[in-house]
């Protein structure tokens, strides 16, 4: 998903500035690390540090071909690869980083992406220009929102469903954090840009670019409608915020209320899970090579999408915007959340849901009379 938003923001630059500069982007775990300078399409050049689970490798792998296509450089960085690999991928990047005029940010949460930030040059140091937006934070989905809360209000930048400070890993890298984050931190002096498709509101000195996804429709579709309804997957059992028994009671009852024939898995979703989904909900499961924003602009797709608090619930109907696709979301209820579950998770979930435009609103408790046929995203 990050390296899709990257490819969003460097479509909005082309299109919008023109012109080369030496870029940087970051991220980390599920998306790309940080995109360096100095080769490829407006200098922009791509690293991506991807993870080992082996689904989002291989839609990193399908991102990193279009990305090329695009005439972006990519570098792809085994920084998991062993004992000695972290410091050897830190070593490679670090010039890049160093000379970079811009650095575009994938996962902020991200302990990689914080270490590589912590070692870029800033404002006031020898040699650095004093460079407006000269970090950009690209979206990573629901955490964009998380991101812009904390950043606002000063906190240390932790991910929404984690519970506590960390322990002892978290304290040792605390100074690397709190560098990371003052690079990230607008001031008078130092602005940073956030482009995003998210509902976040900007903190002072912070530009927000919307990201509406023109790249992704001017590049694939418009997609065939089928008749009939798509379920989208969600990590939040695997995250420990919702009850595995829960989650499944709802698959089942949206999948039966709605007439759902397909389900799409979240790259994170355990296999033993999705194939309780299919047997007990008769669904058929479909794991997506590429981020489900392109594979629905691609088609076919159902008429409507069901989802839980999740980003494509913000997404699709950008992606999908003028199709005639309906997008729905399912309140996640309280009594799904697992007692682990981080006491901002219904909150959290809520705003998610709350602020999503241009789709429908279901219940927690789905009938087959919550969503009415015909109505089409905005």
């Amino acid at each position: 998903m990050q390296l899709l938003n990257v490819l969003e923001w460097a479509h909005v630059v082309r299109r919008d500035v023109g012109g080369a500069r030496r870029d940087v982007a970051g991220g980390a775990g599920d998306g790309p690390g940080a995109g360096l300078g100095g080769e490829g399409a407006a200098g922009l050049t791509v690293v991506v540090l991807p993870p080992r689970e082996a689904m989002t490798r291989g839609q990193l792998r399908r991102m990193a071909e279009l990305a090329r296509d695009e005439g972006i450089a990519v570098r792809w960085e085994e920084a998991r690869g062993g004992a000695g690999a972290p410091l050897r991928t830190v070593a490679s990047l670090l010039g890049p980083l160093r000379r970079a005029e811009r650095i575009v940010v994938g996962d902020p949460f991200s302990r990689y992406v914080q270490l590589l930030l912590s070692l870029a040059r800033a404002e006031g140091e020898e040699g650095a220009e004093a460079l407006p937006g000269n970090v950009v934070v690209v979206d990573d989905g629901t955490a964009t929102m998380e991101f812009v809360t904390q950043l606002a209000r000063g906190e240390r930048l932790v991910r929404w469903h984690r519970r506590g400070a960390g322990g002892a890993r978290a304290a040792l890298f605390a100074p690397v954090s709190a560098a990371a984050r003052r690079r990230m931190t607008p001031s008078a002096g130092r602005r940073v840009e956030v482009f995003s498709a998210m509902p976040v509101e900007a903190p002072e000195h912070v530009t927000v670019v919307r990201n509406d996804f023109s790249w992704t429709r001017s590049r694939f579709g418009p997609p065939a409608l089928a008749d009939g309804t798509d379920l989208v997957g969600t990590s939040l059992v695997e995250t420990g915020v919702v009850d595995s028994e829960r989650y499944l009671e709802a698959v089942v009852s949206l999948a039966r209320a709605h007439g759902a024939t397909r389900y799409f898995a979240h790259r994170r979703e355990s296999p033993d899970k999705l194939h309780r989904i299919a047997a007990a909900a008769g669904l058929e499961i479909v794991r997506p090579d590429l981020p489900l924003e392109l594979v629905a602009r691609r088609g076919p797709v159902g008429r409507t999408i069901l989802s839980f608090p999740s980003t494509v619930v913000h997404t699709l109907p950008l992606a999908l915007a003028g199709t005639g696709a309906t997008v729905a979301v399912c309140d996640v209820d309280p009594a799904w959340l697992t007692e682990g579950a981080s006491p901002r998770a219904q909150g959290f979930l809520s705003g998610v849901t709350g602020t999503a435009r241009g789709v429908r609103r279901l219940p927690s408790a789905p009938s087959s009379q919550s969503l009415k046929p015909g109505t089409s995203t905005t």
